[in-house]
């Protein structure tokens, strides 16, 4: 996939390290970042977050957060970013909290709308972006919107 690569090669020569935290996805983000010989080069570890209460024990997230604004947000999703960051002391963090469907979406929250944080070099964002399709999907669009995003980032 030549978009890893170009992350890959952005991450390694700015000797830069990425962790992340999963809820939607489940983890295929961290199985495509670590499917490459080598990645412990730019890879430190990653948070399969699913439940709100790992999203409060691993990553800090506040429950007050998750109450008022909902799991899928980018309140959570930045706090979730931030925690990542507080656990794994990298250059990059990358959060990820959605509804991959086909379940789970409501007219407020449809099916496809997931919710990123990013913390590149001290400086976090979030973005809200809603994909079409199934369950596989949502979770590839979740997971090139990240790769295309951050190689944008680390490119400028």
């Amino acid at each position: 996939m030549l978009k890893l690569k170009q992350l890959t090669d952005l991450l390694t020569a700015q000797r830069l390290t990425v962790a992340v935290a999963e809820s939607c996805t489940g983890g295929a983000l961290c199985s495509l970042l670590t499917s490459q010989s080598g990645s412990s080069v730019y890879f430190d570890r990653g948070f399969i977050t699913y439940s709100n209460q790992a999203k409060i024990d691993m990553l800090g997230v506040l429950k007050n957060t998750l109450e008022e604004f909902g799991a899928v947000s980018e309140q959570t999703a930045g706090q979730m970013a931030s925690g990542v960051i507080n656990q794994a002391k990298t250059g990059v963090s990358v959060s990820i909290t959605g509804i991959a469907g086909p379940q789970g979406g409501s007219q407020e929250k449809p099916v496809g709308m997931v919710c990123f944080g990013f913390c590149i070099l001290g400086a976090c964002f979030t973005s809200t972006q809603n994909f079409a399709g199934n369950r596989q999907d949502v979770v590839n669009a979740s997971i090139d919107f990240v790769l295309t995003t951050l190689i944008d980032e680390l490119s400028s």
